[in-house]
C-alpha cells in the first residue's frame, strides 16, 4: 500500500491512533511511509513523549517553554539512555547448560502496597530475580532498615511523579539498577537515601529531599529529570556520572560535590555511558549558535555586538569640546598673554597649528620665513590615522582588536577544541540550581564538565579549590562551556589553590561579587564569556593567581571589569572592557599581569588604574571614550606602557605620579580632553588625579592582606625591566585639550623623544620641578599656546629638541633652565622668552621667530647666551630684545643672522637630534 493512495492529512489523523511499538513497524513498510511516520513529529509523537510518566519535557527545566527541535529525537534519546542499565543483561542472564544450549528467563514485574503482592520494598526485593521490575503502588513506603541491593533491579513508582514516596536508606552492592517516578526521603537512621561503590545507577523523573546521595569510583551514575530539594549530591573518585536536566534548589550546603581523581578503574556501564553522552546533542558552539548567546544582552546595552569590528562615537560632543571645560584656541588670541605669554590673533587649522606657508601671509612675509618639516602624529590601529572623535563617525578597529567567537577561538586553538569534546569525571549538563548556598564544588583533583546550566540566587555557583582541575590545555580536565551564572551572593566562579579550568562561552552577571575569583597559584583559561552588570569586579585574581584571560565582554560592572592584585599575574587579551562604574582595568597591591590587545572603553574611572606597587605591562591596547582619565599611575605604581592608543578621554590621557616610577614608551595619546600626559607630585598630589581620583577597594573574601604575603612568588620578568626614574618616550601626544604635557612633581623625569604635536593648550608646561626634568629630542609643535613653559623654581634640562610653529613663544621660561642644541623654529612668539627670576644657560641652539624676538630677556633674568644662531624674523623687528639694563645677562659668541636678499639659508641637523631640520628656500 503506498500512502500517495490517500491524502496525507487523512493518514496523519489515523496513524494518530497507533501505539508506539506500531509506530515503529509502520515505519518499516517502505520509504514513503518512513517519512509520514516522520512527519508526525508536532502531533503523534509529541503526544507520546509528554504522556510517558518517566520523562519531563526535553527542555525542562531550563526552557520549559521551547521546544525541542525534533519530538521524535528527543523521545528516542530518552527510550535508548533509559535502557542503558539493562546493557550487561546478556551477560548476567545466560547460563551455559551443556556448554551448547543458552537459555533466557523472563523479566517479572513484583507489585508492593497495600492490597498487592507484596506489603514492603524489602520484603519483594527478597522474592526478585536479575533485572526483574518492582512497581511501587501510590503512598508513602518507610523501611525500618537499610535495604541493600545485591541483585540488578528496576525499582519504579506507578502513577504520576509525587504519588509513591519511598523513605528508605539503600545500598547498591549490585552491578546496576534503575529507579524511576518516585519520591525520595531519608529514613530516620541515616541521612543517607541512597549509595554505590562499584555498580551503575540510573535514576529518572525523580524528587530527592532532604538527603544525600553518594557514589564512589568506579561507580557511576546516570541522573535525568530529577528534582533535588535540599539534597547533596557527592562524588568521590567516580570515572563518570552524568547529571542531565535536573533541578537543585534549596541546598544548605554545595548541591554537589566532585572529589578525587577520576578512578583509573572502570566498571562495565563507563563505555556504554561514554558512548551515549557522545551520541546525544552537544552544546559545543558552532558558527551559527555563537549569536545565541548575545541576545539577552541586546536589551541591555543596544550599543554593543560580539561581532563589533568597529566602535560608534555616542553622544553630542568630543572630549575636547568647549562644554568640557577644556582649553580651546579661539579663547587665548589675545595679542599678549598672562606672564608675556604671546598669541597670535589668528583662525584655527586643522591640525591646531600654522602650515609653513598659510593663507593668511603676504608674499613678503613669506621671504622671511624658513622653510621646515614638522613631525606630526604617527599612524595608530593598522596603519589609520584618528581624527576628531566626531559624533556618530566610527573607528574601524584592527583585526588584532575584533572578538572572535566561541567557534573560531577554538577551530584556532586545537587543544581546547580537544579539551572541550572530552568528558572525565562528572558532566553535568542542562541542570538548573537555584535559590540555595553552593551549587558546584570541586576539590583534591576532582574533574568536572558543566554544559548549559543555570546557577542563580545561590552563594555561589561554582567552587574550585585545592588542586582540582577546571581546565588544562595538556591534559585531561573540567570545562564550563555556554552556562549562566547570576544574583549569586557572593562570586560566581570561585578558584583557589591550584584551581584551573576551562571557563568559555558563559555568560555571568548580576553577582555580588566577582563574576569570576581566582586566587592562590589557581591558572584557567577564560574564553569567550560575557562578564556584566555585576555589583562588584567582573574578574579579580589575587594571591599568585594566574590565568588567560581572552576574548570576552566585561561591561557594566560597579567595579573594576579586572582587578589584579596582591601578585596575581594574568594574561589579559583581545577582551572589550567598557561601560564599567570604575576602572576598566585596576592593578594594585603588587599585581602584575600581561595586558594586551584589549579595547577599554566608555569607563567611568581610568581605563587601567595602577597603584601601590602594581607592575602591569601594557602593550598595544585601544583606551577610548573614558568618562575619566584613560590611564591612571597613581602612588608606588610601576610598570610598562608600550604601544597604547589612549583616545578621545574626558580626563587626561596619562595621568601618574612621578615617584611612581613607569616606563611610557610608544603611545599614541590624542584627543583627550585635558592633558595628554600629566606628571603629579606624590606629595603634592595627595595621592589623587585632578578627576578627583582614590585609589579602589574592592577586595572581597579573605580580604587581609596578610594572608598572601606568605605565598607570594619570587620570579622575575625580563620584560619589567627596573628604572630609577619616570619616563616619558617615544609616544605621539597630540590634539589633546590642554597640554601635552603637564609636570608638577617633587622627582626626577625624563621625556626623551616624543611627538608633542597641535594640542589645546602648551606643548609641556612644568609647573613645579624641584628636582631636574629633562627633556631631550622631542619634537613640539603646532601646539595652541607657547611650545613650552617652565614656572618659577622649576629644574629643567631641553637638549636636542625640535620647537616648530607653536602660537605662542617657543620656550617661555621663569625656572631654572638648560636649553642645549635646540631648533626654536617658526614660532609665532619670540623664540625664547626669560622673564624675571629666571636662571637660563642657553647654549648652541638655532633660533628663529618670524613674528617677535628671537630672544627676549625681561626684568633682571639670569641668563648665559653662548654660541646660539639667532635668524632675523620681520625686517621691523629685531633679533635680540632686553628689557632693563641687566648685568647678570651674559652673551659669549652668538650669531645674529640679519636676513639680506640673494642669501639662503641652509640649516644641517644636529648630530644626536632624531627630528627633520629646518631648511631655508633658496632666493
Amino acid at each position: 500500500m503506498e500512502a500517495g493512495s490517500l491524502p496525507l492529512e487523512l493518514w496523519r489523523m489515523i496513524l494518530a491512533y497507533l501505539p508506539l511499538p506500531d509506530l515503529g513497524r509502520c515505519s518499516l513498510v517502505c520509504r514513503a511511509w518512513y517519512e509520514l511516520i516522520l512527519s508526525l513529529d508536532r502531533t503523534r509523537w509529541r503526544q507520546l513523549y509528554l504522556g510517558y510518566t518517566e520523562c519531563r519535557h526535553p527542555n525542562w527545566p531550563n526552557q520549559p517553554d521551547v521546544e525541542p527541535e525534533s519530538w521524535r529525537e528527543a523521545f528516542k534519546q530518552h527510550y535508548l539512555a533509559s535502557k542503558m542499565w539493562t546493557k550487561n543483561a546478556a551477560i548476567l542472564e545466560t547460563s551455559v547448560c551443556f556448554s551448547l544450549f543458552r537459555r533466557r528467563r523472563t523479566r517479572r514485574t513484583l507489585s508492593v502496597g497495600p492490597g498487592h503482592e507484596f506489603h514492603s520494598l524489602g520484603s519483594a526485593l527478597a522474592m526478585s530475580s536479575l533485572f526483574d521490575r518492582i512497581l511501587l503502588f501510590p503512598g508513602l513506603h518507610e523501611e525500618q532498615g537499610e535495604i541493600i541491593l545485591k541483585v540488578p533491579v528496576e525499582i519504579v513508582g506507578h502513577g504520576k511523579l509525587g504519588e509513591v514516596a519511598l523513605l528508605a536508606s539503600i545500598d547498591q552492592q549490585c552491578s546496576t539498577t534503575r529507579l524511576c517516578n518516585l519520591v525520595f526521603m531519608p529514613a530516620w537512621f541515616s541521612p543517607f537515601m541512597f549509595k554505590t561503590t562499584s555498580g551503575h545507577v540510573q535514576f529518572d523523573n525523580c524528587n530527592f529531599e532532604n538527603g544525600h546521595i553518594q557514589v564512589h569510583g568506579p561507580g557511576t551514575c546516570q541522573v535525568k529529570f530529577c528534582t533535588f530539594k535540599n539534597t547533596h549530591v557527592f562524588l568521590h573518585n567516580v570515572p563518570l556520572c552524568v547529571l542531565e536536566n535536573c533541578e537543585f534548589v534549596g541546598s544548605e550546603n554545595n548541591s554537589v560535590t566532585v572529589e578525587g581523581h577520576p578512578s583509573s578503574e572502570n566498571n562495565w556501564a563507563y563505555t556504554h555511558l561514554l558512548g551515549l553522552i557522545r551520541s546525544s546533542p552537544s552544546v559545543l558552539p558552532t558558527e551559527d549558535s555563537d549569536s545565541l548567546m548575545s541576545l539577552d544582552l541586546e536589551s541591555r546595552d543596544q550599543a554593543w555586538s560580539p561581532r563589533t569590528c568597529g566602535i560608534v562615537i555616542e553622544g553630542s560632543q568630543s572630549p575636547t569640546s568647549p562644554a568640557t571645560g577644556s582649553p580651546k584656541a579661539g579663547s587665548q588670541e589675545a595679542e599678549v598673554g598672562s606672564d608675556g605669554e604671546r598669541v597670535a590673533r589668528t583662525p584655527d587649522s586643522s591640525d591646531g597649528g600654522l602650515s609653513p606657508s598659510g593663507e593668511d601671509e603676504d608674499e613678503d612675509q613669506l621671504t622671511y620665513r624658513l622653510s621646515y618639516q614638522v613631525q606630526g602624529p604617527r599612524p595608530v590601529l593598522g596603519g589609520s590615522f584618528l581624527g576628531p572623535p566626531l559624533p556618530g563617525a566610527s573607528i574601524q578597529l584592527p583585526s588584532c582588536l575584533v572578538l572572535n567567537s566561541l567557534h573560531q577561538e577554538l577551530q584556532k586553538d586545537r587543544e581546547a577544541m580537544a579539551l572541550a569534546s572530552s568528558v572525565q569525571g562528572c558532566l553535568i549538563r542542562k541542570c538548573l540550581f537555584r535559590d540555595g548556598k553552593g551549587g558546584v564544588f570541586v576539590c583534591s583533583y576532582g574533574r568536572a564538565k558543566m554544559e548549559g546550566n543555570i546557577f542563580r540566587n545561590l552563594t555561589y555557583a561554582v567552587r574550585c579549590i585545592h588542586n582540582s582541575k577546571v581546565r588544562c590545555i595538556h591534559n585531561n580536565k573540567i570545562i564550563m562551556l555556554r552556562n549562566h551564572i547570576h544574583h549569586c551572593r557572593a562570586s560566581g566562579i570561585f578558584l583557589r589553590l591550584e584551581g584551573g579550568g576551562l571557563i568559555a562561552g558563559n555568560n555571568i552577571y548580576d553577582n555580588a561579587e566577582a563574576g569570576v575569583d581566582i586566587r592562590k597559584k589557581s591558572n584557567p583559561l577564560i574564553l569567550c564569556n560575557q562578564i556584566h552588570h555585576g555589583l562588584r569586579s567582573g574578574i579579580v585574581v589575587l594571591g599568585n593567581g594566574k590565568g588567560i584571560i581572552r576574548n570576552n565582554q566585561i561591561f557594566s560592572n560597579k567595579e573594576a571589569g579586572i582587578y589584579i592584585l596582591y601578585h596575581g599575574n594574568p594574561v589579559v587579551s583581545r577582551n572589550h572592557i567598557f561601560k564599567g562604574s570604575a576602572a576598566g582595568i585596576a592593578v594594585n597591591e603588587n599585581g602584575r599581569g600581561l595586558i594586551t590587545e584589549n579595547v577599554i572603553r566608555e569607563n567611568q574611572w581610568g581605563g587601567v588604574d595602577i597603584r601601590r606597587g602594581g607592575v602591569p605591562i601594557l602593550r598595544s591596547n585601544l583606551i577610548c571614550f573614558g568618562y575619566s582619565d584613560g590611564v591612571v599611575v597613581g602612588d608606588e605604581g610601576k610598570g610598562l606602557l608600550e604601544g597604547n592608543t589612549i583616545y578621545a578621554n574626558k580626563g587626561c590621557g596619562v595621568w601618574m605620579m612621578s615617584s611612581s616610577l613607569p616606563h611610557i614608551t610608544s603611545n599614541h595619546v590624542s584627543y583627550n580632553g585635558v592633558y595628554g600626559v600629566a606628571v603629579f607630585s606624590q606629595k603634592d598630589g595627595s595621592g589623587e588625579s585632578p578627576g578627583g581620583h582614590v585609589a579602589q577597594e574592592n577586595f572581597g573574601e579573605d580580604g587581609d592582606a596578610t594572608l598572601w604575603e606568605t605565598e607570594l612568588e619570587k620570579d622575575d620578568d625580563l620584560l619589567r625591566r627596573p628604572i630609577a626614574t619616570a619616563l616619558v618616550e617615544s609616544n605621539t601626544v597630540n590634539h589633546n585639550g590642554a597640554s601635552g604635557l603637564y609636570v608638577q612633581s617633587s622627582e626626577l623625569l625624563h621625556v626623551i623623544t616624543n611627538v608633542i604635536h597641535a594640542n589645546g593648550d602648551r606643548g609641556i608646561t612644568v609647573a613645579q620641578s624641584s628636582q631636574l626634568t629633562r627633556v631631550a629630542n622631542n619634537s613640539i609643535s603646532c601646539n595652541h599656546q607657547s611650545g613650552v613653559k617652565v614656572e618659577a623654581q622649576c629644574k629643567v634640562e631641553f637638549r636636542g629638541n625640535g620647537i616648530y610653529d607653536n602660537r605662542g613663544h617657543g620656550i617661555i621660561t621663569k625656572g631654572d633652565s638648560t636649553v642645549i642644541e635646540n631648533d626654536i623654529i617658526g614660532n609665532r612668539g619670540s623664540g625664547l622668552q626669560l622673564l624675571p627670576t629666571s636662571d637660563t644657560k642657553v647654549i648652541k641652539n638655532r633660533i628663529h621667530s618670524f613674528r617677535a624676538y628671537g630672544i627676549a630677556v625681561q626684568g633682571r633674568a639670569k641668563a648665559l647666551l653662548q654660541e646660539n644662531t639667532v635668524f632675523q624674523g620681520k625686517t621691523n623687528k629685531t633679533i635680540f630684545q632686553q628689557i632693563s639694563n641687566n648685568q647678570e645677562c651674559i652673551m659669549q659668541n652668538n650669531k645674529f643672522l640679519v636676513f639680506k636678499k640673494k642669501e639662503s639659508w641652509i640649516l644641517s641637523s644636529f648630530l644626536h637630534c632624531p627630528w627633520p631640520p629646518a631648511q631655508a628656500p633658496h632666493t
